[in-house]
């Protein structure tokens, strides 16, 4: 049933004049008669009868009213839903929580101030193989991923900035006063962790099993905030990005250990499924995330 039909029926059925109908819809009266006879035609049903100069609904038209009133008014509430997507909706970003908490947040508040209307929700993404696996899924619409850049065919990322990891420790610890430290020395130490998965415990932990080093004793947060406190408070050391570690740096809270072994860069990589349909607003993100990481 073609949706035109329905309105100019529904007109029709409270007018009950095609006259007065033909004047509302702004239709040449013929149309209106040539509209109505197409869906009588279409559901082998009379809609209508002319009792002497009077035009009454028959029962399947009061049937046919409740049933237009409710697929008309479905399809403006659709129409509406659809309108307003166009300038707010929902982008579910999955990122770690150095992200989120060292990077983000200008970016967000811009992105928020220019569309009010949008949701923005947040999923923690604690590795990057769970970022890349909720993009794959469809449960995010985009990722920030700390790793050294893979290739995937399936996923289409774009490098952003570059991320130095340091090795740290608490200004009183035993190893502050060393102008170097070997791996051979993290054997008696504890090392703090973030989850397993996480990219830069990944590299530290390689790099401690290829120099064949056992810590003595490990401890494993999943909360970069946690680590930081608990190495300030010399409980051991640890390895993270200098984005996490900048302002303690600066305070002398941590200190930089200079690890003999050159720890590698991360890339910060905005990344989304390859067959990803891109909104206007995800566009949109995508370029102020470019100019923003410049």
């Amino acid at each position: 049933m073609d949706i035109k039909h329905l309105r100019t029926f529904l007109v029709a059925s409270k007018t009950l004049n095609f006259t007065k109908t033909a004047e509302q819809m702004q239709y040449a009266q013929s149309s209106v008669t040539a509209q109505i006879k197409k869906l009588e035609a279409e559901l082998n049903l009379n809609l209508f009868e002319r009792l002497g100069k009077r035009l009454v609904l028959t029962q399947s038209g009061e049937s046919l009213r409740q049933y237009a009133t409710k697929i008309v008014h479905l399809e403006e509430e659709a129409r509406k839903s659809l309108k307003a997507d166009r300038n707010g909706g929902t982008l579910i970003i999955g990122a770690q929580e150095s992200q989120c908490t060292y990077r983000l947040p200008g970016l967000l508040r811009d992105f928020k101030l220019k569309y009010p209307s949008i949701q923005l929700i947040f999923k923690a993404a604690h590795s990057d193989e769970m970022a890349t696996k909720s993009l794959m899924t469809g449960e995010i619409d985009l990722a920030f991923i700390m790793d050294a850049q893979k290739m995937n065919p399936y996923v289409h990322s774009t490098p952003l900035i570059q991320e130095k990891l340091l090795l740290i420790c608490s200004p009183t610890h035993s190893l502050a006063a060393q102008s170097t430290v070997i791996p051979e020395e993290l054997g008696t130490e504890t090392i703090l962790y973030t989850e397993s998965g996480c990219p830069y415990r990944n590299t530290f932990e390689d790099i401690l099993n290829n120099h064949q080093v056992t810590p003595k004793t490990t401890l494993e947060f999943v909360s970069l905030e946690a680590i930081k406190q608990c190495v300030i408070s010399n409980l051991g050391v640890a390895v993270l990005p200098e984005m996490v570690v900048k302002e303690e740096l600066k305070k002398t809270e941590l200190v930089e250990l200079k690890f003999k072994v050159e720890l590698p860069t991360l890339t910060t990589q905005m990344a989304l499924h390859k067959d990803k349909w891109v909104s206007p607003q995800l566009a949109d993100f995508m370029d102020m995330t470019k100019e923003y990481f410049i």
